[in-house]
């Protein structure tokens, strides 16, 4: 099945074919469809199944050029809005749409200037669309579809009441909501049953991870955990190294800690940092003028990252699914990669969650030549180099 057989717009069509795209991807192929007959769609899909392009493609060929906004998609965080204003901006090219991309801090006056340009599309994160709302600059009247995706994360991150109000916001009468989330607890569900009508399910098989990328449990001691990650970077010749931490401030810290050692290609990334910062960072490190990325899980998901060859988690992460979302940074399009992942005694509960999550048992290793302050966890963990790979072919460097 090609996109040419699904109803789509030939504005958007040519816009697909210039980008190369031939096949849908199951989300795509089963939502597609169902958005343009006008049903209401919860799509349980994971990150990098393609639902951006599930949602934008049949809402573009959907509407006429009005110069209010006709779509309005919710973000949880500024990184994914300006990815999937991208999104809209790539397949709507050849449509004459505008696209307005509203998120915090930033100034209000250009997004308002967007907006009164005439955007037929408005891709946003909840706080920032409700000051354009109270400014008088957002309307909502002639709003004919609503995205809300990433939902669960929305909820990680305290958004429910203000896109509750949001929805309260829109049109009732013949809105049509899409409703995307990588997994479906029950808040989730209450709410969605709320803000839907008669809705139609999809759900696509939960993310796997790349079987190209080697996992690692490396125990230590609690207070060696800065040293042991100076070691792991010292003894492993990365190409690009993404380090996940659990907060802003540990982020920070653990970006000076790297400084230390004279390295000077590292940037943090979270949501403390100004988003101008936050762009540069992202895209420093794509263009390799960073050689170490330090974020929290606001990079974890969604974000279009490429050529990782590593990712350690200075923590075991306290949600599983993180875990996946944060190992697939790295060992994409069949390249090789390594997930190093810092284990201490307080996190072997969580440790053992990941494990029951991704249906694995995740070895543990100790670093040779390192001094080992004496930990019980590592009684069974064997002394094992950091692999190292000769580069070439869709291998990477390490």
């Amino acid at each position: 099945m090609g996109f040419e057989t699904l109803g789509l717009s030939e504005a958007v069509i040519q816009a697909i074919r210039e980008t190369g795209y031939t096949t849908p991807t199951p989300i795509q192929a089963q939502a597609i469809p169902l958005v343009l007959s006008g049903r209401d769609v919860i799509g349980a899909s994971q990150t990098g199944t393609g639902k951006t392009a599930a949602f934008a493609l049949p809402t573009l060929s959907k509407i006429e050029k009005l110069g209010k906004p006709q779509i309005l998609v919710l973000e949880p965080t500024r990184e994914l809005a300006h990815q999937v204003a991208g999104q809209f901006e790539k397949y709507g090219a050849h449509t004459g749409l505008n696209v307005a991309l509203l998120f915090g801090g930033v100034g209000l006056g250009p997004q308002a200037e967007a907006l009164e340009a005439g955007a037929d599309i408005v891709v946003a994160t909840p706080g920032r669309l409700i000051d354009h709302f109270y400014r008088g600059s957002m309307r909502f009247g002639k709003l004919k579809t609503l995205v809300l995706d990433e939902v669960d994360r929305m909820l990680d991150m305290g958004f429910l009441p203000q896109v509750r109000k949001i929805v309260n916001l829109c049109p009732w009468e013949g809105r049509q909501t899409l409703f995307f989330s990588a997994t479906m607890p029950p808040a989730i569900q209450t709410f969605a049953q709320w803000c839907l009508t008669d809705p139609e399910s999809i759900e696509i098989a939960r993310a796997s991870i790349p079987s190209t990328v080697t996992h690692a449990f490396y125990p230590v001691a609690m207070d060696q955990r800065d040293e042991l990650l100076l070691e792991l970077l010292k003894q492993t010749n990365y190409h690009s190294v993404m380090i996940f931490t659990r907060t802003r401030k540990e982020a920070d810290q653990v970006t000076s800690l790297i400084k230390t050692t004279g390295q000077v290609k590292v940037a943090a990334m979270h949501s403390d940092i100004s988003q101008a910062d936050r762009m540069k960072a992202l895209a420093g490190f794509k263009e390799g003028e960073y050689e170490i990325l330090v974020a929290t899980d606001v990079a974890a998901r969604g974000i279009d990252i490429s050529g990782v060859s590593h990712v350690i988690n200075y923590r075991v992460p306290e949600n599983a699914e993180d875990y996946v979302h944060r190992i697939g940074r790295t060992g994409r399009a069949e390249a090789e990669g390594d997930a190093f992942t810092i284990l201490t005694a307080d996190e072997l509960d969580f440790a053992k969650s990941v494990e029951i999550f991704i249906e694995r048992e995740i070895p543990r290793r100790k670093l040779e030549h390192f001094n080992y302050t004496y930990t019980a966890l590592l009684d069974d963990s064997p002394a094992q180099p950091v692999r190292r790979k000769k580069t070439g072919g869709k291998k990477r460097r390490r």
